[in-house]
């Protein structure tokens, strides 16, 4: 068995959410939550929600295109090569893409614990082709 895996961000996008790259799902990840989201201008690369119920700390990075990030109602460009860390899990956010294929990747876990599979990423993709 090799000691690597690797894969083209195509061939792990959803069939069902073609948006959703689910990464950590793909490679069997449970040490830590990484996902990508892909988009066009306009369109929602990264959907609205808070960590309360998960308690978990967020990094994103803009890999590609450009997006708009809002963060508890405050508004910042993000243009790829950019992260944006979020440590306070009650703070609502949300990103919107600025240019055509834009992909942003997110990853979270819990400050100062093991990280736990929630499972929700399993559910999104139940019945995906």
């Amino acid at each position: 068995m090799a000691a690597y895996e690797k894969a083209h961000i195509d061939e792990i996008a959803s069939n069902q959410w073609p948006h959703w790259i689910p990464v950590r799902h793909f490679f069997g990840i449970d040490a830590f939550g990484v996902n990508a989201y892909r988009a066009k201008a306009g369109s929602t690369a990264v959907p609205e929600h808070d960590e309360t119920a998960s308690g978990h700390i967020e990094l994103f990075y803009v890999a590609a295109g450009n997006a708009t990030f809002t963060i508890d109602g405050e508004e910042l460009q993000a243009p790829a090569g950019t992260f944006v860390y979020i440590d306070d899990p009650s703070a609502k956010r949300a990103a919107q893409a600025t240019a055509d294929d834009t992909v942003v990747v997110a990853m979270g876990s819990l400050r100062g614990k093991p990280y736990e599979v929630l499972g929700w990423d399993t559910k999104y993709l139940e019945g995906d082709a």
